[in-house]
């Protein structure tokens, strides 16, 4: 009995700043905003420009979950408002200049939170997580040097391609958003199981039956944060960070702490610019980069007259026969990332008696 009144306590105590109207007047309790406590759903809404019909239960119903989970985790939200005041200036341009709707920018928030480094259990990376196979059909760089899923330009100029030939093949824009997340060849099986080219009115499993729904969702946070509670100021949003573009030939493998030093910036920086880049290093050849505003003019010519790269003052390890990577890091205390990066191995296969270089904790 002590425990219940304590919870219900404190959801008084919770609730009480958020519902001033209904303890003044009950005439006033029926328009009291109670929208960042229980997400009132519009009457219209649309995705993409196709109505939602929501006046069918079980799609009011899907939609009132995603609302009710997005209002309800405000970490997330705060978090989502945050990086699209970065991030989806950029976007929007994009998807005008291509002539898409700016409805899809919401997919890279239901996908990836506006998260560069995010890998879903399938494998998908990225703003727009892509998988190898698709990033590389639409073409992405992903290999030992690159992975440009994690690039926003370069991944946001591959899922406009992808979105375009997805409505091209279904005519439907949630159709094509359900396509994009299970893939063309299950939508187009369950379309033609199922007889319907209804997306609202077609079974999927159960991730893409609720996908366009949170797209949904962050679309109606997103654009109107007040309306559910987050009143967040214009000084906390995120600012987008500025750079240039910069192309560069090199004679050898170059490290990014010389490339750094030579545009100003700092190793850190460098690789805040450029989240494809895998390694430490930038490969042999030309290859193009993002620097710094004002860094990019004469960087060639003070590359040329650049010192050496600083040395891994790391310690040297021999590998013994029953050694792995991963028993190798954990006895050193360092990441199986750093390590693998570290000595330039694809993948965790070693050879007893093989030299590795342990970086640096």
């Amino acid at each position: 009995m002590i425990k219940f009144l304590a919870t219900a306590f404190l959801l008084a105590l919770l609730l009480a700043p958020a519902l001033p109207a209904a303890a003044q007047s009950p005439a006033k309790s029926a328009a009291a905003p109670y929208h960042h406590i229980i997400p009132i759903l519009p009457a219209k809404l649309s995705i993409c420009g196709q109505p939602v019909p929501l006046k069918r239960p079980l799609v009011a119903d899907y939609l009132d979950r995603e609302m009710v989970i997005a209002v309800h985790d405000p970490a997330q939200t705060i978090m989502w408002l945050k990086r699209a005041a970065r991030y989806f200036p950029y976007i929007e341009k994009r998807l005008k200049q291509a002539g898409l709707p700016d409805d899809l920018k919401y997919v890279a928030v239901a996908e990836s939170a506006l998260i560069h480094y995010i890998r879903s259990p399938a494998g998908a990376v990225g703003y727009w997580q892509f998988i190898s196979a698709t990033g590389r059909r639409y073409g992405l760089r992903i290999n030992r040097w690159y992975d440009d899923r994690r690039n926003l330009a370069l991944a946001t100029s591959a899922a406009l391609k992808y979105f375009k030939d997805l409505h091209a093949e279904f005519n439907s824009w949630p159709l094509a958003l359900a396509a994009y997340n299970c893939g063309e060849r299950r939508v187009g099986r369950e379309i033609k199981e199922q007889g319907t080219r209804d997306y609202f009115d077609l079974a999927l499993p159960v991730e893409t039956q609720r996908y366009v729904y949170r797209i949904l969702a962050a679309k109606l946070v997103i654009s109107s944060p007040e309306r559910y509670g987050y009143a967040l100021p214009q000084s906390s949003l995120y600012k987008p960070v500025p750079g240039q573009s910069v192309t560069l030939v090199l004679k050898r493998p170059t490290h990014l702490t010389v490339v750094a030093k030579a545009a100003g910036t700092s190793y850190r920086q460098l690789k805040e610019l450029n989240p494809e880049l895998r390694r430490r290093h930038l490969p042999k050849g030309r290859v193009t980069i993002m620097v710094p505003p004002g860094a990019a003019a004469g960087l060639q010519a003070r590359l040329n007259k650049a010192g050496p790269a600083p040395s891994n003052a790391g310690d040297n390890y021999v590998v013994k026969r029953g050694d792995s990577l991963t028993s190798i890091a954990r006895r050193h205390g360092v990441s199986l990332g750093d390590l693998r990066e570290a000595n330039d191995l694809d993948g965790t296969i070693i050879q007893p008696g093989q030299r590795l270089k342990i970086p640096e904790k």
